[in-house]
């Protein structure tokens, strides 16, 4: 591979696996601090999983529920870190993942702009230009002036979507976030996304159970279950892969045998 296309992958994993310990309960996990005799399960989230994706494409991440979709975006933003393998991500990256985590709840809304800002490693100058336009899209009047922990959850979720979109990300993580706030809201939002998109140097990673919503902002599918990666192409391909899979699943479950999927 040239160097230049080698430069262009913004988010690459090599063989990477995450594995889960579970415990039956509180007193078996306060035990596995103290003795390796603690029973628990290992859940695999991610198994062998190595992908790249290079700057300016679209990715949506399909799959049913424990695929292992959430892990991936988490390994990505840092919340969570792989068992074993080597994940490699160029450019800032902005997730719409959990909107309404990492406030200080003491902090006003404006506060907590500069607060967030700062943990993605902007400076107050930066941030400071982009503070009107934060203000403007959250549209949360004299409450951005508020205590944080004063806000509903709506109110900490629309703080959070406009703070992530609007601080100019090179790598944006979407994960079901689009429904935030009454009708007019998340018509914005889906504008602003279609905004980000469109630009030419974002990359965007995208997690739905939507279909016809991951077509409208994705070109490249990437269809997961049980940690591991099925299949990979085009947008309508990977659609029609994942739609495939679950009739097959729902099939089998009608029936006595497994679909093909799951042999």
């Amino acid at each position: 591979m040239s160097e230049n296309n080698m430069n262009d992958i913004v988010i690459e994993f090599k063989d990477v696996t995450k594995t889960y310990k579970l415990f039956a309960n509180d007193r078996q996990r306060l035990k596995a601090v103290f003795s390796k005799k603690a029973k628990y399960k290992k859940k695999v989230a991610v198994n062998h999983l190595s992908f790249q994706i290079r700057r300016g494409e679209s990715v949506a991440l399909l799959g049913k529920n424990g695929a292992g979709k959430s892990t991936i975006l988490k390994m990505i933003t840092g919340v969570a870190y792989p068992t074993s393998g080597e994940i490699t991500v160029n450019g800032r990256v902005s997730a719409l993942l959990e909107l309404t985590a990492g406030f200080d709840p003491e902090f006003t809304g404006r506060e907590n702009i500069y607060f967030r800002g700062q943990l993605l490693g902007m400076k107050d100058k930066e941030i400071a230009e982009l503070e009107p336009q934060i203000v403007e899209f959250a549209d949360l009047n004299d409450y951005i002036d508020q205590p944080v922990r004063t806000y509903s959850s709506g109110m900490k979720a629309r703080l959070g979507f406009a703070i992530n979109v609007n601080i100019k990300p090179e790598i944006l993580i979407v994960d079901e976030a689009l429904s935030v706030g009454d009708n007019e809201f998340k018509k914005k939002c889906t504008e602003k996304i279609n905004e980000i998109v469109n630009e030419k140097d974002v990359t965007f990673l995208f997690v739905t159970h939507s279909t016809g919503v991951a077509r409208s902002f994705c070109k490249r599918g990437m269809v997961m279950r049980q940690g591991k990666l099925l299949f990979d192409s085009s947008m309508d391909e990977a659609i029609d892969y994942y739609n495939e899979m679950l009739e097959k699943d729902a099939a089998g479950k009608k029936g006595k045998g497994k679909g093909i999927f799951e042999q």
